[in-house]
């Protein structure tokens, strides 16, 4: 690809700024560009792709002094991640050349053990000030890259939220106590802390400009550990890279000391490639290099370079499998509101928050692939993206539940489906990934009363106030009244029923009547091409669901 039309494309948008002071060598001519990627989950061709992150980054290299980082969830949420284990992702990153990343919550999602093996294999370093086993740092909290005579101090920070929002299991030993931790205690000073001390270290070990690479984010339900919380409670730092909740602001807000400090986040699946731009001045600015074209850069551009090799041969052997035709759909399937769009003109997402035809589809999956279970719940955080009408292939299939979670049944109380449908709801109107979609009971709740769900200092439920007025009521198992006091064979995914997942702790006791039986993705197969007989429409027109959940009192 001819380097003129790739210099033509970096279109920026600049966003505000602050100043610092210069810590430039003499005679230094180039500004410092720390380029940065987030939340890529495995799209390792889809947007600028790495093949044209690694073409933007050699292009600027002319003209400035550039770093490359991450912040986090890059070996999960496609079938290259999810079928080696993230080894995959880890070999493309070592060909692109990047220089440091940090641990997102979805890098446990193959075990730590996996995680920390993929470290090893990494030719970067992982940082985190606040991933801990027992009290003990397991990855060094930062480091200091040296360029045009600058140090530049990165120190990193992963959301506490992951104990719930990974598999609370693989954070345990045998006997189900936690040793790993990111420090989430409910006042959030714990974290506060942990970032200050990386934050005043790196500056005593020379750092002329620290930047933290977090994964924190902007979402309500990882208070106190979003990313303005700890801006506002930590000082010395100059900006903040961010992932997580998957948004594109730019932010200029004070710190604890009422200094400006410059935060940025890049969105996902390498839509947009982050920078922040250091000036010989000491001016500090955020910047994104957006790729708005549905077609991929790199197809698009025809961009060829080893990093896009290094693509194509991890790619290459899977292309043929998961681009098999295994059930059609005469009917959309959806996580996003069908006609709704936010201001700045995106889908609304609303899996998370109420029923969606592609909720009900998962949750049948589940309840029919158990045999005699009488409940199916499925969080709304394990189904990915949407199903188009159409042929559906192996890979969409995976792209929905890319996560390897297992079918497991277990039998509970009526009392116990009651205080789970009480956390499913307890953030509407907000997101919530722990949010059930269901099969084989219905129910009605009111978003407009108080949540009576208290949590512990892990963001779990910790218990139900009593005496406070719940939000759901009219729940129907099977067409009659749900009977506290009867027990019922439930059946989700492991993580949610046996490993603490989204919080939820009621289940702790109940009898396992079918453990790790099938993957979630193999569970949705099943049920299209045995069940369906191969096509999907009959009962799932409606793109709102079948009336099993329904708010009342809402605008």
């Amino acid at each position: 690809m001819k380097r003129k039309t790739l210099a033509l494309i970096l279109a920026l948008v600049l966003c505000l700024s602050v100043l610092s002071g210069s810590a430039f060598a003499d005679g230094e001519d180039k500004d410092i560009l720390i380029l940065y990627t987030s939340d890529v989950h495995c799209g390792v061709s889809q947007g600028w792709g790495y093949t044209g992150l690694a073409a933007v980054k050699e292009q600027l290299s002319k003209d400035y002094n550039v770093l490359l980082v991450d912040d986090g969830d890059h070996i999960q949420g496609e079938p290259i991640g999810t079928m080696t284990k993230g080894e995959s992702i880890i070999r493309i990153m070592n060909a692109v050349g990047y220089d440091a990343a940090i641990p997102g919550n979805h890098e446990f999602d193959y075990g730590v053990d996996r995680f920390l093996e993929l470290t090893e294999m990494a030719d970067f370093p992982y940082i985190s000030c606040n991933f801990n086993k027992e009290g003990e740092l397991v990855l060094d909290p930062w480091l200091i890259k040296e360029v045009g005579g600058v140090k530049i101090g990165f120190v990193g920070v992963t959301t506490p939220d992951t104990l719930r929002s990974s598999t609370p299991r693989y954070f345990m030993d045998e006997a189900g106590n936690f040793i790993y931790g990111f420090l989430q205690d409910e006042s959030g000073e714990a974290l506060y802390s942990a970032v200050q001390k990386a934050v005043d270290d790196v500056r005593a070990a020379g750092a002329d400009y620290v930047v933290v690479l977090a994964h924190l984010g902007d979402e309500t339900e990882c208070i106190p550990w979003m990313y303005s919380d700890v801006i506002s409670h930590v000082s010395g730092i100059d900006a903040l890279l961010d992932g997580h909740s998957h948004d594109t602001e730019q932010v200029v807000m004070k710190d604890k000391d009422g200094k400006d400090v410059v935060r940025s986040a890049c969105g996902t699946k390498l839509a947009n490639i982050g920078a922040l731009h250091i000036t010989r001045d000491g001016k500090i600015s955020s910047e994104l290099y957006a790729w708005g074209s549905s077609v991929a850069a790199p197809k698009l551009l025809g961009i060829e370079n080893a990093v896009g090799d290094a693509v194509t041969a991890e790619t290459g052997v899977l292309d043929e499998k998961l681009q098999e035709v295994v059930a059609t759909s005469t009917v959309d399937l959806v996580i996003h509101d069908p006609t709704a769009v936010s201001a700045d003109g995106k889908p609304v997402r609303i899996v998370r928050r109420s029923e969606t035809n592609l909720g009900d589809l998962c949750a049948d999956a589940y309840l029919d692939q158990a045999g005699d279970a009488d409940i199916a719940f499925l969080n709304a955080g394990g189904i990915r993206v949407p199903l188009n009408k159409g042929d559906i292939t192996l890979n969409d299939v995976l792209k929905v539940h890319p996560f390897g979670n297992n079918l497991s049944v277990i039998e509970v109380s009526g009392q116990q489906v009651l205080d789970a449908l009480e956390w499913s709801v307890h953030a509407v109107p907000g997101e919530f990934g722990g949010f059930n979609q269901v099969a084989g009971l219905s129910f009605e709740y009111d978003p407009t009363i108080e949540t009576p769900c208290v949590q512990d200092s892990n963001g779990f439920l910790d218990h139900i106030e009593e005496g406070m007025e719940r939000r759901v009521r009219s729940v129907l198992v099977g067409g009659e009244a749900l009977d506290p006091a009867k027990t019922y064979k439930l059946v989700s995914t492991d993580y949610q029923l046996l490993d603490h997942g989204d919080g939820y702790t009621m289940y702790d006791g109940a009898p396992v009547l079918q453990q790790s039986v099938k993957l979630d993705n193999q569970v949705l197969i099943d049920y299209i091409t045995g069940t369906l007989n191969g096509s999907v429409g009959a009962g799932y027109e409606n793109p709102y669901g079948q009336g099993r959940i329904v708010a009342l009192n809402a605008e």
